[in-house]
This record gives C-alpha cells, structure tokens and sequence, in this order.
C-alpha cells in the first residue's frame, strides 16, 4: 500500500514527520454509487472519532463523521448520510446540508463551514484512507488486540 509523509507546514513547531501509511478501509465494491457509507473510527486531534466514507459521481470520498455547525455525528441511521434524493449529505440534527464532492456547506445552519475531509484512494479494488497530522488511526495498547472493523454496508 502507498506511503505519504506529512510535517508541519506553517513552521509553527518542531513536529516531526510522521508516517501516513495508507489504511485499508473497505473492498472498492462495498461502496455503491451514492449508497450507504462505510463508518470507521480515527482519531482527531488525538481524541476518538468516527468518519465516514462514500461513492459519489464515481468517487469516494471521505469525511469526520462531525456536523461543521453543532459538533454532533451526522447521520440518520448508520451510515446514512444523503437526503432523499441521494444529492447532498444532509445532517440529521439541524438539516445542515453539504456537497458530497467538496464537503462545502451548501444550506442550512452550517453558513461557510465545511466537512473535514480524509484523503482517499482506490488501487486494486481496495479503498484507503490516509492519516494526517489531524487524523490517525486508532490504535490500540495490547499489541496483539483484534483491528475494528469498519462497519459495511448491507
């Protein structure tokens, strides 16, 4: 699986680089075409997270599972994250409603806030996301203990 490498941009610190080893996330197949997403937990800012990943005109995308207006997860019933019409990702809480493609806030209470997004790739049938300097897998204390699995769609 590919390896990316990310440090401090701004300068602002001494942070050292940190592996990004791509994460396997879920087989390609198991993402249909604005369906269900795959919800998988990462931590953000060091914290527990969940996030979330789903195919949209074609591409999957990938974002914290984390309303930009009320810090609250977003969907209605696991893994489900699109309106009615499968056109936009749709906040269960206040009805704050994104474009699936960019994250942007597109109505609602959300104003100009946007999703925070995961970086993604497909190669080989398989879909992984990338950990950043926000976002790391979550990992355990015991070495030998089991991975989450994420859930999948039915």
């Amino acid at each position: 699986s590919p390896t990316r490498r990310a440090s401090c941009t701004t300068g602002c610190c001494n942070m050292l680089e940190q592996d990004t080893a791509a994460q396997p996330l879920c087989r390609a197949d198991q993402l249909a075409e604005r369906g269900r997403a795959v919800v998988f937990d990462v931590l953000l800012w060091r914290q527990p997270a969940r996030a979330f990943a789903l195919r949209f005109d074609g591409r999957v995308v990938a974002y914290i599972n984390r309303c930009a207006h009320v810090p609250t997860e977003m969907d209605w019933q696991p893994g489900e994250f699109l309106d009615a019409e499968r056109r936009n990702i749709v906040c269960s809480i206040h009805g704050a409603t994104y474009a699936p493609e960019s994250g942007r806030c597109v109505g609602g209470p959300c104003g100009r806030g946007r999703l925070m997004a995961l970086e993604v790739s497909e190669s080989d049938g398989q879909v992984y996301w990338y950990p950043s300097r926000d976002i790391a897998p979550l990992a355990f204390d015991e070495p030998d203990a089991p991975a989450l699995q994420p859930s999948t769609p039915s």
